[in-house]
């Protein structure tokens, strides 16, 4: 896609918080349509809540498809020695039996009980950055100084990556999934962060500590190879620190924009894990998730798609399915309602989603109960229209 493109893919478009109207209409109409793509190739749009589910669920007719950063028009050339080296250790790269293999390495370290050894944490993390908030003073970019470095620590400490190389990596990040910027610098930044990575996972190597790639070192040292680790830090790196920052930003957003509910969960504070999901739900900062390929002809939502065809889920018009709950368009924390697909489905489900509910459940309330009044300082918060996470570059707050 070239920078002087107007419109992200139809399938990345919002209107703030909500779907482009063109998405809900689709959802609401046909179901399923074939649209064009970025990667050059024509791709099915599965938009109902029922036919996401069973895209995602069945990963035996749905196989992950191709679409790297390396496959955009004007993307360098790659050989398929180099390609399958930038996919090594990927989740989101790999079906089963791979896919098996190295999830099966990573759940452990997942678990909620794993997760709860971490809370004192990441309160600790959470206060420490109120406070220089506090300490800064009124107003504040509430991107900056609160949902972006909470998350980036972290995934940091979690995973053993110095917190003082944050700001190169999330300038890489931030432009590598930022669809506008020409492919040729994505797989050129996609490359550095590559090689940023393997010097960090050469030194943990040479001396393992307690953390996440120190554990797989150590642990699986004998069955994953260097590029497999590498691939593995940068996926839980990018996704650790991309997903739960946007969602804290975009979360307080449409908390403050609706005073309502805001005030509900002050005056209800036990209701943090349902405002949680349902922010989750309302929201869906992630677009789509992985595409598919179909294996076999197949029927979705009444469509014929022949073997070989691509298949995309909008994600956010599937969670806001008249089909998955009443009055969807709401958001209402007092549903509380889990069954969305904020984190995916099926193999593919987020392996971080416990760490991301945690976060969210201590950054949420801790933020309005320091600075009750808190509020928009300026009324044009700035979208990430572009991005694969969707979510605010920045979002001014006064209090």
């Amino acid at each position: 896609m070239s920078e002087s493109s107007t419109l992200p893919p139809l399938h990345m478009r919002r209107a703030a918080f909500d779907p482009a109207p063109e998405l809900t209409e689709l959802r609401d109409t046909e179901g399923i349509r074939r649209v064009p793509t970025p990667w050059g190739t024509d791709a099915w749009l599965v938009t109902r809540y029922a036919d996401v589910r069973a895209v995602l669920g069945d990963a035996e007719r749905f196989r992950l498809a191709r679409q790297d950063l390396v496959r955009l028009p004007g993307a360098p050339k790659m050989t398929d020695e180099e390609l399958e080296k930038l996919r090594a250790g990927s989740l989101l790269a790999h079906d089963p039996p791979e896919h098996t293999r190295l999830r099966r390495m990573l759940t452990p370290e997942f678990t909620i009980r794993r997760m709860r050894r971490l809370e004192p944490r990441i309160t600790r993390i959470v206060e420490d950055h109120l406070d220089a908030m506090e300490r800064a003073g009124s107003p504040a970019d509430l991107v900056s100084s609160f949902a972006l470095p909470i998350p980036s620590l972290v995934i940091c400490e979690l995973l053993g990556v110095p917190y003082g190389d944050r700001e190169g990596f999330q300038h890489r990040t931030g432009r590598m999934l930022d669809v506008s910027v020409p492919a040729a610098e994505r797989v050129a930044l996609q490359l550095e962060q590559r090689a940023y990575m393997t010097d960090l996972v050469t030194r943990i190597q040479a001396d393992p500590g307690e953390d996440l790639l120190g554990m797989l070192v150590r642990e699986h040292g004998d069955d994953l190879t260097i590029n497999e680790l590498v691939g593995i830090g940068n996926l839980l790196l990018l996704a650790g620190h991309e997903t739960t920052s946007n969602m804290l930003a975009l979360g307080t957003l449409a908390l403050l924009r609706h005073p309502d509910q805001l005030d509900l969960l002050k005056k209800e504070p036990e209701r943090i894990d349902a405002t949680v999901e349902e922010l989750l739900r309302w929201l869906t900062i992630v677009h789509s998730g992985t595409a598919k390929v179909t294996t076999t002809e197949v029927e979705i939502g009444g469509q014929r798609i022949g073997a070989g065809d691509m298949v995309m889920c909008v994600l956010p018009a599937a969670n806001r399915d008249p089909a998955l709950l009443p009055d969807p368009e709401t958001l209402d924390i007092s549903r509380g309602q889990a069954g969305h697909l904020a984190f995916g489905h099926g193999i593919h489900h987020c392996l971080g989603a416990p760490l991301a509910r945690m976060e969210m459940r201590i950054a949420f309330p801790a933020l309005f109960q320091r600075f009750p009044e808190l509020r928009e300082a300026t009324p044009d918060a700035h979208f990430r229209s572009f991005h694969v996470v969707y979510g605010l570059t920045s979002l001014e707050v006064a209090w």
